[in-house]
């Protein structure tokens, strides 16, 4: 005879088993209490700027740091990994890049209407739950809990590490008043490996786990809503928005295996675009290309200050 399951346990090969069918990648449990070893590091990374502009990252410390003061109630928090991972590439070589995750449509919403129906179906079976789902939009450290639970390890690069795919993950969370049995961390697995803080151009990887987000080509082409530093220029390897050179040389993100979610498919005509026409682009073009797009972060005049940026250094 196979073992008994407690409740709990139930419960989880349930969500599990929903998540899988929702294409979540894998999901990890923790127990909903505050991040005691967080708060240094932290506490740390804002005194010392390393969140450049975006000020609101020094908001809701506190919160950051428990989930409890997201929800009051909470006993758990559900991680989960959706795969993003493509290997398709824009086609002309030399046209400003994009990092991958945004060649699709914005995850915020597909992965979190996602988390939405996984809760729901939690509610269908097992009656009202207090509970709140995150994606990248919430005072709450996502890569910490999902360590925490198990998904991975935070390589040198700062983001989550897991050893069946690598990086290319979206992360998301389910706060919850449930008691779920939680799981343990992993152990780390980057070893002596200093790839990531080597080919970083801007030298942003400061320290291993911690990069410096004011040095850090994303920040330069998302966050930042002020005049590009010109002691940068020719820094950016051709990245007009967002960077992938820290996931392109990580050994692990050979095992990874691409993406099937239709949302995050490119158009066609985005990988076909050339150097030229990126050089060219109308507010038309852009606001065809990129609808529904994280590409709309920065903007139509964002992102031709970075394309001209890119242009410029070319050119000098």
């Amino acid at each position: 005879m196979g073992r008994t399951l407690h409740i709990g346990e139930e419960r989880v090969d349930r969500i599990r088993e929903w998540a899988a069918e929702l294409g979540f990648a894998a999901v990890g449990i923790s127990r909903a209490e505050r991040l005691e070893s967080e708060e240094p590091r932290l506490a740390q990374w804002l005194a010392e700027g390393q969140h450049g502009t975006m000020g609101y990252l020094e908001k809701n410390f506190d919160k950051r740091l428990d989930p409890r003061l997201l929800l009051p109630g909470t006993k758990t928090v559900i991680s989960l990994l959706f795969n993003h991972y493509t290997d398709v590439k824009q086609e002309d070589p030399e046209a400003p890049k994009i990092s991958t995750y945004a060649y699709g449509e914005d995850y915020h919403f597909v992965v979190k209407w996602k988390l939405k129906e996984l809760l729901k179906w939690m509610r269908r079976d097992w009656g009202e739950i207090a509970g709140r789902v995150y994606v990248d939009s919430a005072p709450i450290l996502e890569r910490a809990w999902a360590a925490r639970s198990g998904l991975g390890w935070i390589g040198k690069h700062g983001l989550l590490l897991n050893k069946q795919g690598g990086s290319h993950f979206f992360l998301g969370e389910i706060l919850v008043d449930l008691e779920l049995p939680p799981d343990g961390p992993v152990t780390d697995h980057c070893g002596s490996c200093t790839r990531c803080m080597d080919a970083c151009p801007t030298g942003a990887i400061i320290r291993p786990q911690v990069v410096d987000g004011s040095k850090c080509i994303s920040y330069f082409t998302i966050e930042l809503r002020d005049a590009l530093p010109e002691p940068m220029a020719g820094t950016f390897e051709n990245w007009m928005f967002g960077c992938d050179i820290c996931q392109e040389v990580c050994p692990w993100n050979r095992h990874a295996e691409p993406h099937s979610e239709p949302a995050f498919v490119p158009k066609p005509e985005l990988l076909k675009m050339t150097r030229r026409e990126w050089v060219d682009l109308k507010e038309e073009t852009f606001d065809s290309l990129f609808k529904k797009s994280p590409v709309q972060r920065t903007g139509y005049s964002g992102l031709k200050r970075n394309i001209a940026f890119l242009d410029r250094a070319r050119n000098d």
